[in-house]
């Protein structure tokens, strides 16, 4: 799922991110109450026998959507989806709960994304992140020590949103309490974290998009994250007029993210926690780069003094 603290780039690599997660949620091969349900599973096989073979096949794939087709949408897909919202309407009907399926609420498809409200989020995220990182170039010459760092190495970044961020944001805070003094370190970070990024993009893309195991991961490196930021705020809290700035920017980060724990049938059949979670990130951003712009002039007037770096 796209993310608060990573400088992004363009809001093109932002749409892509948000493209790629609503796939792999797709595929996920969960089981969950609603695809478990003889009614739902008699009803994808009818209409995978009935619509996606032969001659109705050839028609689908003639009707569908371009923009369905490069998305990856299939034929099974469509009857599951399909007889996803049959099943609901049943359940509805005898007044109970409605069920998750392969591991997600229904939500109301818009063009070919699943989950249009957290997708036009991530946009959302997106266009932030790119006005303050636009506002950030303008505003911090490019001579200040953390300039390169935070403009490039979010290049790298910035595909796989939230797991993407947090490795960023510990990148980061290695670099302004490490790698200002010893390069090397940060470097070494750098590439660790680019390699645990790889490791678990891979195993979610090609071996099994786990949730559970998702979530855990998150969970571990953003403490570390949240930790050493704070350590690194309390430290120069008498020194730094700013440093309040990064605090509220984690606090707010790790606080909103306990929205991911609400779980509840989308609103409108769009809107759920996760999307309220990412609607509610955006205007941190605006915080965020706040402290960086002060807090990168703040190291270019140290190192125009003549100040060893902190």
């Amino acid at each position: 799922m796209a993310s608060p603290l990573s400088p992004c780039t363009s809001v093109r690599l932002s749409a892509l991110a948000s493209v790629a997660l609503l796939l792999l949620s797709a595929t996920t091969v969960q089981s969950s109450q609603g695809d478990k349900e003889p009614v739902y599973r008699d009803c994808v096989k009818q209409c995978v026998r009935t619509n996606c073979t032969g001659a109705r096949l050839r028609g689908f794939q003639s009707t569908q959507p371009p923009y369905m087709a490069l998305t990856g949408w299939t034929c099974r897909d469509d009857c599951r989806y399909q007889c996803m919202w049959t099943t609901v309407g049943l359940y509805q009907a005898e007044g109970y709960r409605v069920p998750q399926f392969h591991g997600k609420w229904p939500f109301a498809r818009f063009l070919c994304f699943e989950e249009p409200a957290s997708a036009l989020a991530s946009l959302l995220n997106g266009l932030a992140c790119l006005l303050m990182l636009l506002r950030y170039r303008s505003t911090v010459p490019r001579q200040s020590p953390m300039y390169h760092t935070i403009t490039a190495f979010s290049l790298k970044m910035d595909y796989f949103c939230a797991s993407a961020v947090i490795l960023y944001s510990i990148y980061l805070c290695c670099v302004r309490t490490l790698g200002l003094r010893r390069p090397g370190v940060s470097s070494m970070v750098g590439v660790v974290l680019i390699l645990a990024f790889t490791s678990h993009v891979s195993y979610l893309t090609f071996v099994s998009f786990d949730y559970g195991y998702n979530m855990a991961a998150n969970a571990t490196i953003g403490m570390v994250n949240l930790l050493w930021w704070l350590c690194w705020c309390w430290q120069n809290r008498r020194t730094l007029p700013y440093w309040w700035k990064c605090g509220l920017v984690v606090l707010l980060l790790h606080g909103l993210a306990l929205l991911e724990l609400l779980d509840f049938p989308p609103l409108l059949w769009v809107l759920d926690a996760h999307a309220v979670w990412h609607l509610s990130t955006i205007p941190v951003h605006f915080l965020f780069y706040s402290f960086l712009i002060d807090d990168s002039l703040h190291l270019l007037n140290t190192e125009k003094m003549g100040v060893k770096l902190e």
